[in-house]
């Protein structure tokens, strides 16, 4: 967008709504308070955002009435996650600029859509069937072959929503598994490593990438997100081009996370990265960047939406950040002794198993370039 049609910035002290009280939108109204910028969080339930947010609203997503009156009382408006309804992100739209826009929540939160919309790009996804019942499965178990993995296309997540589907399985057992709901079934990919994109895109077009974490998930969970990767340049660069490109398609603003398998070296060069999902906001495998970045993905949302001049991406140091599930937590007087060791808790109340309760970075000095590169202006 040209620059001088675009909206002027948001000075310090204006209002940005945060849509979910989670630990990410805490995160955020951190990152934004050291802008001089304030937060109000609007959610259906009181969370860790609530505790450090300027304002906070507590109503359901489906009052038109309660949305209003937050539109009414911030700037512009952003999301920490992305089953925000369709419904009060339009009737937000229609009041207030709201970044990233609706169409992005429409993408990302349908995985049938995402999986066409990311094809239609010419970019590699694991090849997938749509799934309306146990015929459907079992036609399309034939066509990819088990193993596979079966998805409901919208919610579910940290494992959630999802069903393995070995050879010989029980097709309708494995239906009943995801609620017989729509869904999606993807083949198995037999990768390397995970790894992850984080893009941050201004209202100009302007681009900024994060470097790409190894990532390491167990039982559904990120567990946790190495950088550096230490991968080839080639296929550093091409994730890099990938994100870039979702990210000019949805005429994105703020952070996009694209979620990867990376093939391994036998795959042939160009070939060697495929997504497997995106995420339309601030995501878990770049907390590191909260210690290892002098802007962390979280100001650079806040800066995005606010219509700020993006930050660096460059990373200062190596980083290991560990996610702490359920009691791990409990562990924090020991944690806060480490030498080295940068903790982060969310301010949960209850320790439950599976439920991220903060996380853990331990920085290194820098042993190699950083592969963030510099932030590239709109056509660059």
């Amino acid at each position: 967008m040209p620059e001088a049609s675009l909206p002027a910035p948001l000075p310090p002290g204006s209002t940005i709504g945060i849509l979910g009280s989670g630990q990410l939108g805490r995160m955020l109204a951190v990152a934004a308070a050291r802008l001089g910028l304030k937060t109000h969080i609007y959610c259906e339930e009181s969370g860790p955002a609530f505790d450090v947010a300027t304002s906070t609203t507590k109503a359901s997503f489906d009052d038109t009435a309660a949305l209003t009156h937050f539109a009414g009382a911030v700037e512009a408006v952003t999301y920490e996650f992305e089953n925000v309804p369709i419904a009060a992100a339009r009737h937000l739209a229609a009041l207030v600029p709201v970044r990233p826009s609706a169409k992005a929540l429409e993408v990302a939160q349908d995985r049938l859509v995402e999986k066409e919309f990311i094809s239609a790009l010419s970019i590699p996804v694991a090849p997938f069937r749509a799934i309306d019942s146990a015929a459907d499965l079992g036609a399309a178990i034939a066509q990819l072959s088990a193993p596979a993995i079966l998805k409901t296309r919208r919610l579910g997540y940290d494992g959630k929503g999802q069903a393995s589907v070995e050879p010989g399985a029980d097709i309708e057992a494995v239906w009943r598994m995801v609620g017989t709901k729509p869904a999606v079934l993807e083949q198995r990919v037999a990768f390397a490593c995970e790894i992850s994109t984080l893009v941050v895109r201004s209202q100009s077009g302007a681009i900024g990438i994060y470097d790409c974490p190894v990532n390491t998930h167990e039982t559904g969970i990120l567990r946790r997100s190495v950088v550096p990767a230490h991968l080839a340049a080639a296929d550093i660069a091409r994730a890099r081009a990938i994100a870039q490109t979702i990210a000019a398609a949805l005429d994105y603003v703020g952070v996009l996370a694209v979620e990867m398998f990376h093939l391994g070296g036998d795959a042939p060069v160009g070939q060697r990265v495929m997504v497997n999902e995106i995420a339309p906001r601030v995501h878990n495998s770049g907390h590191w960047t909260i210690d290892a970045c002098s802007v962390s993905q979280f100001e650079n949302h806040m800066r995005a939406v606010a219509g700020w001049p993006l930050g660096s991406t460059a990373r200062h140091s190596d980083a290991q950040m560990v996610n702490l599930i359920g009691q791990e937590a409990l562990d924090w007087q020991r944690l806060a002794a480490e030498p080295g060791a940068c903790l982060h808790l969310y301010g949960k109340r209850e320790a439950r198993a599976g439920r991220k309760m903060g996380h853990v970075t331990r920085l290194s000095p820098k042993s190699c370039p950083d592969d963030s590169g510099p932030l590239t202006a709109p056509g660059r």
